[in-house]
């Protein structure tokens, strides 16, 4: 496979799982004020501090104020991390490759890139929001379930998932970051009641509230919800699942013998983590190392298999959230 293909379907799987996670934070983040007591002051800029694009937003903003943050994460055309970037990015990813992939993969992402561009309007207003995002989620669904079923799972899908996986795992981090330091920075004002509400929250964002109650069995709490979103290896959104998927993938390529080594180390360390002392001794710091981790196999896997290039067009494509 050319390293430009590679580097293109790479990146079409980070976009694709971009849009949908960024749907469905801005999704729950919302339905999370009708929640909340009033003497807990909701941040919405724990959604620009998630993504990392504070520099971005801040220099046309002054406060992260919800109207603000909405228009940022889902329409502003400049930010790296909203939707309807992510969503002309994948499009381009695919528009030159598309002989690679199944025909009905262009036409479900041309039908998504139609669906935004003619409604997100509705969604800059609570009343048209959620419907708006849950059908940018089904969107993300239907081509995802498209190519698991009618593409090849050769190296070309492999590059896909690679791209899937590492940025599912980037941005469970980030959820799990920021949720933390949302709860410890107002713990004085959080009942314990509430406290559990935005534990739940912090599920949801993932879709792993259900999946969680199936397999801990206790109340929603800041130990268990950490170590099952970064530990357990059996829920696709977690991020040990999302590694150990990423060493799949990997091991089925040649040359990758240093992002294989590197996927193995962060395998380790997380599976040494202990959430305890985590969260007693410094959650955010802890987090940091691992996000540091991360970007390092996206630095490896650039190395072992995409060829640079000094157009601008390509180079701006290596837009990471680190």
């Amino acid at each position: 496979m050319l390293s430009r293909v590679a580097e293109r379907m790479y990146w079409f799987g980070r976009y694709l799982e971009r849009i949908e996670n960024t749907a469905r934070m801005v999704n729950v983040n919302a339905n999370l004020l009708l929640d909340l007591p009033k003497s807990v002051k909701h941040i919405w800029g724990s959604l620009i501090q998630i993504t990392g694009c504070n520099d971005c937003f801040y220099e046309n903003h002054e406060k992260a104020e919800e109207r603000n943050v909405i228009r940022f994460m889902l329409a502003d055309e400049l930010n790296p991390g909203s939707i309807i970037y992510s969503i002309r990015m994948l499009r381009e990813n695919v528009r030159t490759t598309r002989e690679i992939m199944p025909s009905e993969s262009w036409e479900q992402i041309n039908e998504l890139n139609l669906f935004v561009k003619q409604n997100v309007r509705n969604a800059l207003t609570r009343d048209g929001r959620h419907e708006f995002l849950d059908d940018i989620i089904h969107h993300c669904h239907q081509i995802n379930g498209l190519l698991m079923s009618n593409m090849s799972h050769d190296e070309t899908y492999n590059f896909i998932k690679i791209g899937m996986n590492l940025e599912r795992a980037d941005m469970t981090t980030r959820i799990v970051d920021v949720g933390c330091m949302d709860l410890l920075g107002q713990k004085e004002n959080i009942p314990e009641a509430f406290e559990s509400i935005l534990w739940m929250n912090v599920l949801r964002s993932l879709s792993a509230y259900q999946m969680y109650k199936q397999h801990v069995h206790d109340r929603v709490n800041s130990k268990d919800v950490v170590s099952f979103l970064l530990q357990d290896e059996n829920f696709p959104r977690t991020v040990a699942y999302a590694l150990s998927e990423l060493n799949h993938c990997v091991n089925m390529l040649p040359k990758n013998d240093r992002p294989l080594r590197q996927i193995s180390r962060l395998q380790r360390i997380m599976g040494e983590l202990d959430i305890e002392k985590m969260l007693a001794s410094g959650l955010h710091e802890a987090i940091d190392e691992l996000q540091v981790e991360l970007a390092r196999i996206h630095e490896l896997v650039s190395h072992a298999w995409f060829d640079y290039l000094e157009d601008a067009e390509e180079t701006q494509q290596v837009q990471t959230q680190s």
